[in-house]
């Protein structure tokens, strides 16, 4: 698609907004988004958001969304700005305008508009969790490629790998996928995710949890580093200690080190400069 027909494309989109905007109100914010957003040294760049033409519509029946990761370190909440790009190493943690919470794997990217908080539209590119806030007047939409995510309020992940290939991930609430050109719907539960990738739809079952079943607690410790940023260091003694434990794949570290802390009577202290957890 050349750049002015996805211009024209992308401008209806955005004008499919709530009927409180006037026509005059959708003008100014698309000529405001276009001219922040689509600067000609974005516009030689891989158009990773050139995918808004939506043939795949997943729409919410229920949802209240509860494992969003609780309260991360204040210096990795940012209060979001019209293109937000992950580009270190670990999670970046993002609010949204209308108080959504978002989530951003590394090299993961958002864009939406100003007027986010009445057209909640975002486009994005790599892997991001989502905590959507309930809102029935205002659904909340995530362009993704070739699919389409609308929901209410619920608790999911969307990730696009190298071949183009989606998958969501449900963990709370329920979700109705449909597909353009076809009359079969999925209607996910929590615990399953729906893929789309070469013209084909699946759903199958993913796990919310990890299970450490008679594991040494170091093997937490390693799951802690890879899955939250941080390193972990532990008393000698307690490394080769046996624990039975299942954690939420979007539980809060806090409520994880607590815990911990509490099975072995231990302390622990964080610091946030060195991305550094200390048990002692």
């Amino acid at each position: 698609m050349d750049q002015e027909k996805f211009d024209e494309e992308f401008k209806k989109l955005w004008e499919e907004s709530p009927l409180s905007h006037s026509d005059d109100e959708k003008e100014a914010s698309w000529e405001q988004f276009y001219a922040q957003t689509f600067t000609e040294k974005k516009r030689k760049r891989k158009p990773w958001y050139l995918y808004a033409a939506a043939s795949v519509a997943i729409f919410v029946l229920i949802g209240t969304g509860l494992y969003f990761s609780g309260k991360p370190s204040a210096e990795n909440v940012v209060l979001a700005e019209n293109v937000i790009e992950n580009t270190t190493s670990t999670i970046k943690y993002v609010v949204l305008p209308d108080s959504s919470k978002v989530e951003l794997r590394p090299n993961a990217k958002i864009i939406y508009g100003n007027d986010f908080a009445l057209n909640r539209k975002i486009q994005m590119d790599g892997e991001v969790y989502f905590k959507v806030k309930k809102d029935k007047q205002h659904p909340f939409q995530v362009f993704c490629n070739e699919t389409t995510t609308t929901v209410l309020g619920t608790s999911f992940t969307v990730k696009e790998s190298e071949n183009e290939e989606i998958t969501v991930e449900l963990f709370e609430g329920s979700v109705q996928m449909n597909v353009k050109g076809q009359n079969q719907k999925w209607i996910l539960k929590p615990g399953e995710k729906f893929t789309y990738g070469n013209q084909t739809a699946s759903v199958s079952e993913f796990s919310r949890f990890v299970d450490f079943d008679n594991e040494s607690l170091s093997a937490v410790s390693h799951y802690i580093e890879e899955n939250y940023g941080y390193k972990v260091a532990l008393p000698k003694e307690n490394q080769d200690q046996k624990i039975t434990i299942r954690i939420n794949r979007k539980e809060d570290l806090k409520t994880i080190l607590q815990l911990l802390s509490e099975m072995y009577n231990l302390n622990f202290e964080i610091n946030e400069d060195l991305k550094q957890i200390t048990f002692q």
